[in-house]
């Protein structure tokens, strides 16, 4: 607990004062890094107690922290994946400092495989819903969360007036391997939309810690055996991020001033 109140009290004495809400930038998503705020300082992530810095190309490693519509808010250009061995405490760690420093909202991002043929590469989806196939949870003992509504309806709906985003459900898989395409036939047949590896674990986090939560997915492939012959590459995933760099710092901006009102 000493690392999330050191850290949480060192991004409060940065941003003078509490958080307003906090932004996890995912693969694909670092060209918003610097169109969402007046910035107030920036840091590296790993400077922060119990952070690491990032290991997957295409995360910046930094803690921003902003001023949006008059409030302070903090991006993480970066994020520690389950399947990197630290653990859950270490993947949720960002979203637990963020509740101990005063923020009550939260907006992460994520690069996915897509499995609806009318989403194409560069499509950014709102998260209504998700599938935790990873077999952890970031929580422990008796803690019954309710996750009926993991996804909080009013910041979607704030999203919406920005663009109107197509929503669909989430599968988080371990990784690091990306899926097979029997396991992206069962994915879908579970109900999901976007596959990736990140996301739901964080999510199952804020709601327990009491943030309400925005997710978007950015679709950067399509998920193994949706396309014929196709194959997958990390580097395909930054490529499509850096390919829709523009739209997502102006789509950003315009969210993340409409969830700090």
């Amino acid at each position: 607990m000493t690392l999330i109140t050191d850290a949480a009290d060192q991004l409060r004495e940065a941003a003078g004062g509490p958080l307003r809400a906090g932004v996890v930038l995912g693969s694909g998503w670092a060209a918003a890094a610097d169109a969402l705020g007046t910035e107030i300082a920036r840091f590296p992530l790993s400077g922060l107690p119990g952070f690491r810095a990032p290991t997957v190309a295409g995360h910046g490693g930094e803690a921003i922290i902003v001023r949006v519509a008059g409030q302070p808010v903090v991006v993480f250009t970066g994020r520690t994946h389950l399947y990197e061995g630290h653990g859950t405490d270490a993947v949720v760690h960002g979203v637990r400092v963020l509740a101990a420093a005063g923020a009550d909202r939260i907006i992460l991002t994520n690069g996915c495989g897509g499995l609806n043929p009318d989403w194409p590469a560069g499509t950014v989806v709102a998260l209504r819903d998700h599938i935790n196939l990873t077999g952890a949870s970031p929580l422990s003992g008796p803690t019954f969360v309710d996750l009926t509504e993991a996804y909080s309806p009013e910041l979607r709906a704030r999203a919406q007036q920005v663009d109107p985003l197509p929503e669909g459900v989430y599968a988080q898989f371990r990784g690091p391997q990306y899926e097979t395409p029997a396991e992206v036939r069962m994915a879908g047949i579970l109900g999901a939309d976007l596959v990736g590896m990140s996301t739901v674990v964080e999510t199952i986090a804020a709601r327990a810690a009491g943030l309400q939560v925005l997710a978007l997915s950015l679709v950067t492939n399509p998920a193994a055996g949706t396309v014929a012959g196709a194959a997958l590459d990390h580097a395909d995933v930054v490529a499509a991020g850096r390919a829709a760099g523009d739209r997502l710092a102006a789509l950003m901006a315009g969210i993340v001033s409409k969830v700090v009102q």
